[in-house]
């Protein structure tokens, strides 16, 4: 009786299998060569060619307009640091500020002017995020500079004049850059008070008290306004405004508080000097350790 032969055991045959699927040498499937001849010449592919050349130049213009905003962001911070070493307002500003504060602008006009294409039409909707915090940091500087020479607030048509044809400015951008002014006249009036132990703006109380004239009273009988009054205008201002809704709600709750404790520092800076004055001979200016307290600020 013949026996018959033993096959191979089953182990041995799965893993011919695989290493055959694994050869270099074995024709690879692609998808492509089942796919029908007519394909290429289907408009779904011009059609998505386009769609892919429009988001590339989507992108390419989003990034300019937020490389321009950053760099007009850090342009305006430069002209407010120059603008923070002056120390009176509704007076002209030193010629070396000047010099300083026209180079600036003429660099930022001109990167306002280099996204002008970019910002035409549905565009300036659609970037409005990107080119906004540029703006906000404009108007904030430009409404200093407006303040420290006129003691008054600049208006939105104002602040458009400064800005290139073709930039928009909205509405939202103006008052958040207002609210960030708030800052900075912040520090002007707490350095101002550390300097030269008054208010910016106004005469020094205590050498009003000991003249026995009224606070605020400047020559003629009309009130001379000072930091806080118009601070506390500012604040009164902002609150009256209904913000709760709107493209404004999300940004507001956050400068709203900034802006409370921004005018309440100035304020007990005030007090301080108030009571200091009443008790101190005039002329008397903060000693320098008193001095690095206030401007802690």
């Amino acid at each position: 009786m013949k026996r018959r032969a033993s096959s191979p055991p089953r182990e041995s045959s799965l893993s011919n299998l695989v290493h055959t699927a694994r050869s270099p040498l074995q024709p690879q499937f692609h998808p492509s060569k089942l796919m029908p001849a007519s394909t290429a010449t289907s408009p779904f592919i011009s059609m998505f060619s386009t769609f892919r050349a429009e988001l590339d130049e989507h992108h390419d213009r989003r990034e300019r307009v937020i490389k321009a905003s950053r760099d007009i962001t850090a342009l305006s911070k430069k002209m407010i640091f120059s603008l923070q070493r002056v120390r009176d307002v509704s007076a002209p500003l030193p010629s070396t500020i000047v010099a300083d504060l026209t180079t600036r602008l003429s660099n930022i006009n001109e990167l306002f002017s280099s996204i002008v294409p970019d910002l035409q039409g549905l565009n300036s909707w659609r970037y409005q995020r990107q080119i906004s915090p540029g703006v906000q940091e404009f108007v904030e500087a430009v409404s200093f500079r407006h303040y420290l020479t006129t003691q008054r607030l600049i208006t939105l048509e104002e602040t458009q004049n400064l800005m290139p044809e073709g930039v928009i400015l909205m509405e939202d951008d103006y008052l958040l850059g207002l609210y960030d002014l708030v800052g900075e006249l912040m520090r002007f009036a707490i350095t101002g008070m550390a300097t030269g132990g008054k208010l910016p703006g106004g005469g020094s109380r205590s050498d009003e008290m000991q003249s026995g004239g009224g606070a605020g009273e400047g020559s003629g009988g009309a009130q001379k306004r000072d930091v806080v009054q118009d601070l506390r205008e500012l604040r009164m201002r902002f609150e009256e405004m209904d913000t709760r809704s709107g493209t404004l709600a999300r940004d507001v709750e956050k400068k709203m508080e900034v802006m409370r404790t921004c005018v309440e520092k100035v304020e007990n800076a005030a007090y301080g000097m108030i009571i200091r004055g009443r008790e101190r001979p005039k002329g008397w200016v903060p000693e320098e350790r008193v001095q690095e307290v206030v401007e802690s600020y």
